[in-house]
């Protein structure tokens, strides 16, 4: 099948409108680029991470929908304009869609990932790199974590460096499981993830089954119930984002045993010190690694 790309110049305060409206229309898909992309105009448009952005649209904005190679173009952008409520045109332009594998396009762009000393992260459709590497298979997914991240880099790391087959792990916002599969390649026998999303915990068990890797997933009152409060770990790992995890820092900090280390991440450098102060009262961290702005965190509690 062939498409074709609609393409329309709006100010900003019409695109999201717009997009709704050429979806309606029967439009495949829509997005919105900057029309000034390339130029000394181009303006950035991202938030913080875990933030959405102030605006949704740039001053100049360029709404792209794709449609059918055979559909007609005039009628879906004068319906669209139509459903606006707007009394004039808006001129459009056509752009060709070259025909793509697009499986095989996808699957270009997942490289195998090596992590660390001996980790490989490895696309199911590539052959690992090194056999008798540390090889965890992991597709891109809805979950996170693929190993690209510098969070999940600094996390699998520090378990690579650290973990010496610890025998209890917990992995608390595992997503789709790469730390929880990390540690248990390693050695630990007992391997528990949590998440608040069902779909990440889907994910995370297929991703131990075919890597054959018996870990346990729990919603967090699923793990609340089956390890009640005084059960401890000899490894808790966070993945996060640092609001949540000062939020957190009572209940994971009193998740590791005596003699058991914390380590955070999703934390900005800039923020390392606000997480450090929400964990004081329990556990003293330092900053462990630092990828690309990110920083790990680490500590470990005195033995008993």
């Amino acid at each position: 099948m062939s498409w074709t790309e609609i393409v329309i110049e709006v100010a900003r305060d019409q695109a999201e409108a717009l997009s709704d409206a050429l979806m309606d229309a029967g439009a495949l898909s829509v997005s919105v680029e900057d029309a000034d992309e390339g130029t000394d105009a181009e303006q950035p448009l991202f938030g913080e991470p875990g933030m959405e952005p102030k605006e949704s649209a740039w001053e100049r904005s360029r709404v792209v929908a794709l449609a059918d190679v055979d559909a007609n173009h005039a009628t879906i952008v004068a319906d669209a304009v139509a459903a606006l409520g707007l009394d004039y045109a808006l001129p459009f332009a056509l752009r060709p869609v070259a025909e793509q594998d697009w499986v095989r396009l996808t699957q270009s762009q997942f490289e195998p990932i090596h992590i660390g000393k001996h980790i490989w992260v490895v696309p199911s459709w590539h052959d690992a790199p090194d056999p008798d590497a540390l090889v965890l298979e992991l597709d891109p997914g809805l979950a996170f974590g693929t190993g690209s991240h510098p969070t999940t880099r600094l996390c699998m790391e520090w378990l690579e460096s650290h973990l010496a087959a610890a025998p209890t792990v917990l992995d608390y916002g595992c997503g789709s499981g790469i730390l929880a599969l990390v540690a248990k390649k390693l050695g630990s026998p007992v391997v528990v993830g949590v998440d608040i999303d069902p779909q990440a915990l889907e994910s995370a068990r297929f991703n131990s089954e075919r890597n054959h890797c018996e870990i346990e997933y729990h919603l967090p009152e699923a793990f609340a119930q089956a390890y009640p409060v005084g059960q401890t770990f000899a490894v808790v790992v966070a993945n996060i984002l640092a609001g949540p995890l000062q939020v957190m820092a009572p209940m994971l900090a009193g998740r590791v045993a005596a003699g058991g280390a914390l380590v955070l991440s999703g934390v900005l450098d800039r923020q390392a010190d606000e997480v450090i102060a929400a964990y004081a009262p329990y556990i003293s961290l330092t900053v462990w690694a630092e990828h690309e702005g990110w920083v790990a965190l680490a500590g470990q509690l005195p033995a008993a």
